[in-house]
């Protein structure tokens, strides 16, 4: 009898989770799957695991694979998956929630002081020949509030981080419980009113889209940084490219977008106050052995019962 499959959507798994796997036959769905192929290979193997890395995991694809059982995110995000469908279907989503979460505070941490300390406008500046010692001046975060939206593992350490640089750290997420000392539990408003850096950890729901904004954005605190390693819809992105031209928000670094990768002519590449990079907070050698074990784990932990 030849062996069940799992699908993963993607071109490779770490090797330590395909030994994991040796009891399944594993199908990759490659670098750049489309939801359209991923529904192709589920009607052509008819996995009993799906473990997801790139593209979306929709209804399409869970109609063509009856074995099916479990839908497993290479990562913490879960919102690729269509997880009305697959409890209707009794389809468990599971997620390895917290193997990327030292990986994605670095990033955050990396943004925030990169736009704190216009990091990337004075290389600039000094390869033009410029030395602007006299006339620069640059953020000091010590005892400025930094404001979380999001206290999973992801925002519990970046909170530790910040914390440690003797930042106060206000922090929102109606789902966390028995937060540490250094994090003071505030209401959503509390977030755009009182924080001079705001930085968002949570996931992306039909209930927060859009939620910075610029009605929320208009009542930040002027000179504000807004740092996104989460999900690109949580930002109506016109409304932050005229926050920072007007000068209400000082500066964003951003690691996620509405539409990924984003088009060559986004107007966010023409603002130098913006800091770009393409979605890889959790990608480090690191994470990807830790995402992709617990991928692995968390499929056969629902395989085996």
């Amino acid at each position: 009898m030849s062996k069940p499959v799992i699908l993963i959507t993607g071109a490779d798994l770490a090797p330590q989770a395909l030994r994991l796997l040796g009891d399944y036959e594993v199908v990759f769905a490659g670098k750049t799957p489309t939801e359209d192929g991923i529904v192709a290979l589920c009607r052509q193997h008819d996995p009993v695991a799906v473990i997801v890395r790139y593209s979306k995991v929709g209804a399409a694809a869970m109609d063509a694979a009856p074995s099916l059982k479990v839908i497993s995110k290479h990562g913490s995000g879960t919102d690729t998956i269509d997880k009305v469908a697959a409890s209707a279907r009794g389809i468990q989503v599971v997620a390895a929630a917290g193997a990327n979460a030292a990986a994605v505070a670095e990033q955050s941490l990396a943004l925030m002081l990169a736009c704190a300390k216009s990091v990337v406008t004075l290389d600039g500046r000094m390869r033009q020949g410029q030395w602007d010692k006299a006339t620069h001046k640059s953020l000091e975060l010590e005892g400025r509030t930094v404001g979380l939206v999001g206290l999973g593992a992801i925002g519990l350490r970046f909170a530790r981080m910040t914390h440690a640089m003797g930042m106060r750290v206000i922090g929102f997420d109606p789902f966390a419980k028995d937060l540490p000392a250094h994090i003071e539990r505030v209401e959503l408003e509390a977030i755009w009113t009182e924080a001079d850096v705001i930085s968002l950890h949570c996931p992306l729901t039909a209930e927060n889209a859009g939620m910075v904004n610029a009605q929320t954005l208009a009542r930040c605190r002027p000179g504000v940084i807004l740092i996104n390693t989460a999900r690109g819809g949580l930002i109506d992105e016109p409304a932050l490219l005229a926050a920072v031209r007007d000068g209400r928000v000082a500066g964003a670094g951003l690691d996620s977008f509405s539409v990924e990768p984003i088009p060559a002519d986004h107007d966010f590449l023409s603002e130098p106050r913006i800091l770009l990079s393409p979605h890889i907070g959790g990608v480090t050698a690191d994470a990807y052995v830790k995402m992709g074990v617990g991928a692995a784990q968390n499929a056969l932990r629902v395989l085996n019962g």
